[in-house]
């Protein structure tokens, strides 16, 4: 039952989303210390339940050749971010909040559903899964000292616990789940893809609801929130764009090659950068961030199409 109800879920994310999106909007609760360590504790039991179904063992003979893992990275830590702080400069001069916002949302870890995508437009998912594992073992040391150099002093942020929570949020849980599909003999995947994503999804719904009920008294539905909205949604399909383009300087990129580098340049683990958002930031920072989930999914689904267009398949 559990299973069927996790994969009903899966096809209609969309809906967890906006269902949490708007519940926070009209639903407040002030954000207390206890609460956000709340997301984050929601936070890493959805990394956890993703890795159960993951092995260490894989993920470590895939390193072996980690020549395009390593450049998505690159595309994911340097390009983007690099591409968000000119378009928050053009479009926002006057809000530096709204400028950070950009900022963490393209510096932030992959999603963990890129994998998914990838396996549905039938692209490289070891290449996809080994960018995102080894993402999950970088961020908590490369995210503070991107925000240190860039930030400086613009905005007073305990870098030190910032890559603690990163540490709990996404390395442990991923190694421990790994290690636990291993131990296992990969019968932890049957968990992952039953009780466990649908607890799973609810947890996303948690964080979302929490995110958006800070975020709430922020948003104001004028032409400035439009703005964001618009924005927003050009940043997103920049960086679907991006992971094309990148993917035309690998010599010889096989369709698979081309879709894992597409899907993990473009998406992002909103949550992860809702969460330090709030966690670390004024809450209009946080604005373009969760704003950003109506965008990702949709435009997932269309990027076999738009694939297919391009090369005439």
């Amino acid at each position: 039952m559990f299973f069927q109800i996790n994969q009903w879920l899966s096809k209609r994310m969309f809906i967890c989303v906006l269902s949490g999106l708007v519940a926070g909007y009209f639903i407040r609760i002030p954000i207390s210390a206890l609460l956000q360590n709340l997301m984050i504790v929601l936070f890493a039991y959805m990394t956890f339940i993703t890795a159960l179904g993951t092995s260490l063992k894989e993920f470590v003979r895939v390193l072996k050749w980690p020549r395009i893992p390593l450049y998505i990275l690159f595309l994911v830590h340097f390009v983007t971010p690099l591409l968000a702080f000119v378009i928050g400069l053009l479009c926002f001069p006057d809000e530096p909040l709204v400028r950070i916002g950009y900022l963490v949302g393209a510096a932030i870890p992959i999603g963990v559903t890129s994998i998914i995508w990838v396996s549905v437009a039938k692209g490289n998912v070891p290449v996809s899964l080994v960018a995102v594992t080894l993402d999950a073992f970088i961020t908590p040391i490369l995210l503070p000292l991107y925000f240190k150099m860039v930030l400086g002093t613009q905005v007073s942020v305990d870098y030190a616990k910032m890559a603690l929570d990163l540490f709990f949020m996404i390395t442990l849980p991923s190694v421990v789940g790994m290690l636990l599909y291993d131990m296992s003999s990969g019968k932890t995947k049957s968990f992952a893809a039953g009780f466990g994503g649908v607890s799973s999804k609810f947890a996303l719904f948690g964080v979302i609801f929490l995110n958006a009920t800070a975020m709430a008294p922020e948003i104001k539905w004028d032409g400035f929130i439009i703005k964001i909205l618009l924005v927003t949604f050009l940043m997103i399909t920049l960086n679907y764009i991006l992971g094309y383009l990148g993917s035309l300087l690998i010599k010889n990129a096989d369709r698979g090659t081309i879709m894992a580098i597409i899907y993990n340049t473009g998406m992002r683990n909103i949550s992860s950068g809702a969460v330090l958002a709030i966690a670390y930031f004024p809450p209009a920072a946080g604005i373009p961030i969760i704003l950003g989930m109506l965008y990702q999914q949709p435009l997932a689904a269309l990027v076999p199409w738009a694939y297919n267009k391009l090369h005439r398949e």
